[in-house]
């Protein structure tokens, strides 16, 4: 067991952004799996607690007392098939996304385009009388809103990718994407998942207009991923620095520590360059130093 937690925590670290998103993803839904199995056992409603504090309700005094749900309710899902579709939509999408946009406007894509997508959601859910009635107990969960923002800006980008359905027929990118929100609006005109399908739409429109000011030379994720950047280097660790003495008795002076902790701060290193450019952006020597760093 603990192998297995030790070569998670690897993949987490030298992965890229969709490999760390897709473990954050998975991580949540364990979680939530462990909570209803104790939720049962001890016939208290401990998963239930979990989701209202996780989901992100449309009331708008719940969530001005809960304002982390905007992110945190794109990683919750309670259904198998829930996640399993999402996760295969954003390994499809994430993918592509990688190869023209990079490992660090993927995170910051899927968290607005979740966000957009949630903020539209609470506003039809206060705004328009068919949700009058049960805007005050609804909430909305998973990832959908980000996964379609991934997708609909690699569509915008470049929307005659082809695309093999079940090795039947090849269609573009962009006749996936618009049946992906075509089905929504119809859902939508039912009234099936109708916080759902509100929010994926909004995730659509932004990953469309951040690929179509891509095109123009604007990223207008930049900001966002700065923000990310500052709060990810709150959690790095710093090398220690070690004190010792000249020869003389009284001069002090500092030298780096080349022990552990230097090597960790390597390691570090290696993985922000992964991050930000790629594996095969590391030199010869990064490539063994991470090599030698998992082996031990």
């Amino acid at each position: 067991m603990a192998n297995i937690i030790d070569d998670i925590k690897l993949s987490f670290k030298s992965g890229d952004a969709l490999t760390r998103l897709i473990l954050v993803n998975l991580g949540f839904y364990v979680a939530f799996l462990l909570l209803r199995i104790l939720s049962f056992l001890f016939q208290a409603n401990i998963s239930g607690f979990f989701i209202s504090f996780t989901a992100l309700p449309s009331d708008l005094l719940t969530l001005a007392t809960r304002p982390w749900t905007l992110v945190s309710y794109m990683f919750l899902h309670e259904g198998f098939m829930h996640i399993l579709f999402n996760m295969l939509w954003l390994f499809f999408g994430g993918r592509l996304f990688l190869e023209y946009f990079g490992s660090r406007r993927l995170i910051s894509t899927y968290l607005l385009g979740g966000i957009i997508g949630g903020f539209l959601y609470v506003i039809f859910y206060n705004i328009f009388p068919a949700f009058s009635d049960v805007v005050s107990i609804s909430n909305n969960r998973g990832a959908s809103a980000g996964v379609m923002a991934v997708i609909f800006a690699i569509a915008t980008y470049n929307p005659r990718f082809p695309v093999r359905i079940f090795f039947i027929a090849t269609v573009p990118l962009w006749g996936v994407a618009a049946f992906a929100l075509l089905t929504d609006l119809i859902g939508l005109g039912d009234g099936a998942n109708a916080g759902g399908r509100i929010a994926h739409i909004g995730g659509a429109a932004f990953g469309f207009l951040m690929a179509r000011a891509y095109r123009e030379g604007k990223d207008l994720s930049d900001g966002f991923s700065a923000l990310l950047d500052k709060i990810a280097n709150l959690f790095k660790a710093k090398p220690k620095l070690k004190k010792v003495y000249s020869s003389g008795g009284f001069n002090k002076g500092y030298r780096q520590n080349t022990g552990p902790q230097n090597d960790e701060a390597k390691l570090n290193q290696i993985l922000d360059k992964i991050s930000r450019s790629g594996y095969d952006s590391l030199s010869k020597d990064e490539k063994e130093h991470l090599f030698k760093f998992g082996k031990d």
